[in-house]
């Protein structure tokens, strides 16, 4: 079943808008606590897809087994995109959808792991961090590229790590998931040590670059907007 999304009647309509919220937000994410243990409990995956023609978005929740990585539980939403594209502000175009998506699931979540970043951000507050905050839940992001930061290739075998930095600041790592791939780019988002988040991912990610977590999410919020249309 797929929720279909209003947007909040008090979201943020202008870039200052969305920046103030954002400031107010980052004095609540928690940096101090380890966070579930990797392989244990649930974990879900969140990720978006969009149709750009309709101004649509398309948010998918995926609870995985953390031990087997079997499907637990899905639930999907779709809603209008509820701010314009601007950088640094991406969360604000889709947190009401993969809100409603969480709110769906007929189980707790667990860590929630996001297609994404959390403290890699220009403001150190992506879309990690803004779901951490808003849910309470324990929270990483693990992104595709590195977006404007800098670092050194890891090492070629997997698990192998190197700084991903902001000038002389550590804003997250980037982590080798199969021997010789280009690695992916892991952050915390609230309620987890960067530590652990690197351990989760590679938890995550037996056999792909991917998580597990993003792959089903991706494929699942895909076929939520052609459902949507397919009538």
């Amino acid at each position: 079943m797929t929720t279909t999304v209003r947007i909040p009647e008090d979201w943020p309509a202008t870039e200052d808008q969305a920046r103030a919220v954002q400031d107010e937000l980052r004095e609540r994410v928690i940096l101090d606590e380890p966070g579930p243990p990797p392989g244990k409990g649930h974990v879900t995956g969140v990720d978006v897809a969009y149709d750009d023609e309709r101004d649509v978005v398309a948010a998918a929740a995926v609870v995985l087994d953390a031990s087997s990585l079997d499907v637990v539980a899905e639930a999907t939403a779709v809603g209008r995109v509820s701010f314009p594209y601007v950088p640094g502000l991406l969360a604000f175009r889709e947190i009401p959808t993969v809100l409603a998506a969480l709110d769906a699931l007929p189980c707790p979540p667990g860590l929630v792991v996001c297609d994404g970043y959390g403290l890699a951000h220009p403001r150190r507050f992506g879309l990690a961090c803004h779901l951490g905050v808003l849910t309470g839940l324990p929270t990483i992001g693990v992104a595709k590229n590195p977006f404007t930061f800098t670092y050194d290739d890891p090492d070629a075998p997997r698990g192998s790590t190197s700084a991903l930095l902001a000038g002389s600041e550590e804003v997250g790592r980037a982590l080798r998931t199969r021997d010789g791939v280009k690695p992916v780019f892991v952050s915390v988002g609230h309620r987890v040590t960067l530590a652990n988040a690197c351990a989760h991912t590679l938890a995550l990610t037996p056999e792909y670059r991917l998580p597990e977590t993003t792959r089903r999410a991706d494929a699942l919020c895909r076929a939520a907007l052609r459902e949507t249309y397919s009538a």
